[in-house]
């Protein structure tokens, strides 16, 4: 959310409740800080397809200002593969006014953290392609300084460790 140009600044801890409205408030007297979230593509389709993930969608509306990651939406388009599903991706990537999208520096720090992580974790070539958008998304959000948002706990919990990044569980 943009006010005549400027981008509001982000911190590392999570703001309950009120974002937005607060951001408005604060910036006519001066001071204050947004927080911004990324959905991950697992949260986009367990709500599409199941209906999963309510509660915490609208905790994460009230108390986040929502940005898009370009990795998510790509993955959410490549797997779009019935026309309704093309539809909804097609609406997202439409309202996504702020895109944010990795930097050359990420992708050259993603081949070194899908090694390193790779290595310890003993994981194959097909779980290490996997894991490259996983790290995309967490460089992205520590560059923000956003949160994740996701329900694939167990390779972001090692992005947040290697990266310090903040990570919420969809439940």
């Amino acid at each position: 959310m943009a006010v005549h140009g400027e981008e509001p600044t982000h911190a590392t801890a999570r703001q309950r409740g009120g974002a937005v409205k607060e951001y408005f408030q604060n910036k006519l007297w001066g001071t204050h800080t947004v927080h911004a979230a990324i959905l991950d593509t697992n949260v986009y389709i367990g709500h599409w397809e199941q209906g999963l993930y309510e509660e915490t969608i609208e905790t994460i509306r009230q108390a986040y200002i929502i940005r898009h990651s370009a990795v998510v939406l790509s993955e959410l388009r490549r797997g779009a593969r019935e026309r309704k599903a093309e539809r909804l991706v097609t609406a997202l990537f439409r309202l996504a006014r702020v895109c944010w999208e990795p930097t050359v520096a990420d992708w050259w720090e993603t081949g070194r953290l899908v090694r390193r992580i790779g290595d310890a974790e003993g994981w194959d070539r097909n779980k290490r392609r996997e894991f490259q958008n996983d790290a995309l998304i967490a460089l992205t959000a520590r560059r923000y300084g956003a949160t994740v948002v996701t329900a694939n706990l167990s390779d972001f919990d090692l992005l947040a460790r290697a990266l310090r990044i903040h990570v919420l569980a969809a439940k």
